[in-house]
């Protein structure tokens, strides 16, 4: 029995199109830069969001209506639901999903009754993408909501806590395994402190570190060879997360020798929280080589809180995607639908309102990136900017030719530096709003 009867696959129509319930820009077959729309993209629906989003908020109880989910925490309603997904996906034209390991299926009273119920919906899953073709993105396994992990998991005071995720990460790893997920995310919505006053900060990270090379050992052990990703979150739920921002994951990453194994899954909206626009957090990933994935959303700007809204500003997708471009684009990452409908739009057809809207945004940034780095201008600027560099004492410098003292003689011939040149930060600005 279908749950979205009333609603068709979602076509390619092009930027003329007045069906807001088609593609006007995501067309998936259109080749550029040599790939694919879809292949540049690999779009990603989220389960957490998308199909356990309740519309629940601190002043207000849930607003969604879902008719084909009983209310219950049942493994048979957690089967259903994981159809209607797949349905969802199926009419979207997505290629990709991903979960929590409680977002799919219910916690059990005991850790062994979790593991079966996760094993029965991960049945259903497997059927699933068998029928459609539809892959996973990454597995992740929650280690915030239970009240065990108030303190955090790898990160917590308690002992047992740690070896409680270790164990939840060894199943959940097991899980994206089976279901042949491309990658394994680890978010540490809890590993943080909210005062320093009762922390020990080099005694938690130390345990993060030990945690994180104990997954690597397993997933080696298992045979699973997806990337491990990272994501970086200032605060929220926490007073301030270890993962706080792309540089500091890095630094933790080299600290703990988890550099190779490792690359980081970068979202739009933590990166606002954490004082960056998400264009500087993608472009210091991909010059550390260590850019894999992005959790595509947005923020309002006006709230201190992570609102995980759809992004429809095509600049900032733009950005998005000139950046991707960059660093040669996506490998076994994505652009993930990290986002949730607003608690006011409560109806089944709103998911899909959202996800269209989404997925055109990125289509139609992809679009102009490409006739961006296509016409050169931009590129040009940028590379003449750096021209000093190319030749003379610059190349010099690069090639590790000189010391402070050669620097020193060189200057005090040379008498003065060469005059600079503007860095038409406006005229710059004003050549990208050319493609808008």
């Amino acid at each position: 029995m279908s749950a979205f009867s009333e609603i068709s696959k979602i076509q390619y129509e092009g930027p003329e199109s007045t069906d807001l319930l088609s593609y006007r820009w995501y067309n998936a077959e259109e080749v550029i830069e040599g790939k694919t729309m879809q292949d540049h993209l690999r779009l990603s629906v989220v389960y957490w969001h998308t199909f356990r989003g309740t519309g629940l908020d601190p002043f207000g109880a849930p607003t969604m209506v879902r008719p084909w989910d009983d209310g219950s925490e049942s493994v048979e309603n957690a089967c259903n639901r994981a159809r209607v997904a797949f349905e969802f996906m199926e009419k979207l034209g997505v290629p990709f999903y991903a979960f929590h390991d409680r977002d799919v299926a219910p916690e059990g009273a005991s850790l062994a009754e979790s593991h079966a119920n996760l094993d029965a919906v991960c049945a259903v899953l497997k059927e699933e993408q068998q029928r459609t073709g539809i892959k996973l993105l990454w597995g992740t396994a929650n280690l915030f909501s239970n009240p065990r992990y108030m303190h955090g998991a790898s990160t917590s005071c308690n002992a047992d806590a740690f070896a409680y995720g270790a164990a939840q990460v060894k199943k959940c790893l097991e899980v994206t395994l089976e279901l042949g997920g491309e990658n394994y995310v680890f978010w540490g919505g809890r590993e943080g402190y909210q005062t320093l006053y009762n922390t020990d900060i080099k005694r938690e990270i130390d345990h993060m570190g030990q945690f994180m090379n104990m997954a690597v050992d397993y997933a080696n052990k298992i045979g699973f060879e997806g990337t491990f990703l990272i994501e970086p979150k200032p605060k929220e739920p926490t007073k301030h997360q270890y993962d706080s921002d792309v540089a500091a994951c890095i630094n933790f990453l080299r600290s703990y020798g988890l550099m190779e194994r490792f690359k980081l899954n970068i979202e739009t909206n933590h990166a606002t929280l954490a004082g960056h626009t998400m264009m500087h957090e993608l472009d210091y990933a991909g010059a550390q080589d260590m850019l894999g994935s992005i959790d595509a959303n947005t923020g309002d700007l006006l709230l201190g809180w992570d609102t995980d809204q759809f992004l429809t500003d095509n600049y900032v997708a733009t950005q998005i995607m000139l950046v991707l471009l960059k660093y040669g684009g996506l490998t076994s990452g994505g652009v993930n639908f990290d986002a949730k409908v607003r608690r006011e739009s409560f109806e089944p057809i709103d998911l899909f309102h959202a996800h269209v809207g989404g997925i055109d945004c990125f289509a139609r940034g992809l679009r102009i990136a490409a006739a961006i780095r296509a016409d050169g201008k931009l590129n040009q600027f940028v590379t003449d900017r750096y021209d000093s560099w190319d030749t003379g004492v610059g190349a010099d410098i690069e090639a590790n030719n000189h010391d402070f003292e050669s620097l020193e003689a060189y200057m005090l011939e040379q008498g003065e530096i060469t005059a600079n040149v503007s860095g038409r930060q406006e005229m710059v600005e004003n050549l990208i709003n050319q493609y808008m």
